[in-house]
């Protein structure tokens, strides 16, 4: 009872309920939990953005968690993260990673404990560019700890020829889990679209009932409609009680258009032609990977290419992309006219060939003979498509004259992502425009 003056209150019920106040022990409670104050948080967060150099500027002090994510971040961006695995460095501070593989790898599994794996591929690619760690990815127990993506494998083939044996079979798990996974990703909607793009392009003239294409026969035969003079209004009113206006028509289909069968010959040629100097490193890991899921369709007969100053057919390879990659050996220079040369004297049915050519088009050959020779397939009906790049990191650096000069033939040079591929390869077959990204913004 709560008693003022002379009036009495009895003390309220406590309320219940999902609206309920907090009253006696609950506020208490409440009051007594621990919270971090807003002010606190914020430092806290300005510290871990900031870095160990900028400490005393926060006043904030890293403990448990955020200290052991703080000291992984450190060892790579740290004040002395320049210095080089051979002890030398741009600075006076002894922070980074050290020499040994042991410490890198230790360093390695703390950032896959405390950061998603989208951060700890972007951390190993920084670790390898900054500090110079490709040598140390030589070692197996390296490679055993780090995070297998594209760029990796690109690091990994730039030092094929020096991987020793007892490195070579960690080296091939590595590439093959990247390739799996690319796999997985892209091959379902390549085949489906691609499956789709070679059904279209086999038209017959002269097609069953059921394999007429009637949108392509109707339109290729608008130039033989014929309009036919209509009933008597006044007759139709009174037979059918509907008065009818103006004529109707018909379309005479001289031609029909049908779709081919399906045949086990194959109705379309592939060449992939692959620069692997050392810029096109992720291009020629998403390359390999289509390249043996378009040679898996029976429909098409595929030939892969690669070439930097010389030439090296890697066709026989396909049926296991990770032994078209190991045959890659990414830098150098670049000689795409006589890459060209060879792919072109492969050509036998110029009519039914698509040749892709993925280069950044530094031409370190004879350039008006490249452009003599793309200029000469498009003549003789070969589809010729330009790839700039083939991944997923952006616009390239690439040679603008030489791209616009390839447009000027009709050949665009466009970036293109393994998601675009499949439809631009289907566009290709189709012979119908390829689907340009930003085409406003292309050479």
């Amino acid at each position: 009872m709560t008693t003022t003056g002379t009036t009495t209150k009895p003390d309220p019920e406590p309320e219940t309920g999902p609206e309920a106040k907090p009253t006696g022990e609950t506020m208490e409670r409440t009051t007594t939990a621990p919270q971090v104050p807003p002010d606190a948080e914020r430092l806290r967060r300005w510290r871990m953005v900031l870095g160990a150099d900028s400490a005393d500027s926060t006043g904030c002090a890293l403990t448990g968690q955020d200290a052991a994510m703080d000291g992984a971040l450190n060892a790579l961006y740290g004040g002395g993260a320049g210095r080089k695995p051979n002890g030398r460095g741009t600075g006076g501070r002894s922070a980074g990673l050290g020499a040994s593989a042991p410490s890198v790898a230790r360093w390695l599994g703390d950032i896959r404990t405390y950061f998603p794996s989208s951060v700890v591929q972007v951390m190993q690619r920084d670790a390898i560019d900054r500090l110079g760690l490709s040598a140390l990815l030589l070692e197996p127990e390296m490679l055993e700890a780090v995070e297998p993506d594209v760029h990796l494998v690109g690091t990994l083939l730039s030092l094929n020829k020096a991987m020793p044996e007892t490195t070579k079979e960690t080296a091939r798990a590595v590439v093959r889990k990247v390739v799996e996974d690319l796999e997985k990703r892209l091959e379902s909607r390549t085949r489906a679209t691609l499956t789709g793009a070679l059904d279209r392009s086999a038209r017959i003239s002269r097609p069953r009932h059921r394999d007429i294409d009637w949108d392509r026969t109707i339109r290729a035969n608008l130039k033989n409609y014929l309009t036919l003079p209509g009933p008597d209004s006044a007759t139709t009113a009174e037979t059918t009680g509907t008065a009818t206006t103006g004529a109707t028509g018909t379309v005479v289909p001289e031609r029909l258009i049908g779709y081919g069968r399906s045949s086990r010959s194959a109705k379309k040629d592939i060449v992939l032609c692959i620069d692997q100097s050392g810029s096109m490193a992720a291009s020629v890991v998403f390359a390999s990977v289509f390249g043996a899921v378009l040679a898996s369709m029976r429909t098409l007969s595929t030939r892969l290419v690669v070439f930097d100053t010389a030439v090296v057919d890697l066709t026989d390879q396909l049926d296991d992309p990770v032994d078209v990659l190991f045959g890659t050996q990414l830098g150098g220079g670049t000689d795409i006219n006589r890459a060209l040369a060879y792919c072109q004297s492969k050509i036998t049915r110029p009519a039914d060939t698509v040749v892709v050519l993925i280069s950044d088009l530094y031409e370190g050959g004879i350039r008006d003979e490249m452009l003599k020779r793309v200029a000469a397939m498009k003549a003789s009906g070969v589809q010729f498509v330009t790839l700039l790049a083939l991944s997923d990191e952006g616009a390239p650096a690439y040679d603008h004259e030489h791209a616009a000069a390839l447009g000027a033939l009709g050949a665009p040079a466009f970036a293109c992502t393994p998601d675009l591929f499949p439809d631009v390869m289907a566009a290709a077959i189709e012979k119908r425009p390829l689907p340009i990204p930003d085409k406003e913004h292309q050479p």
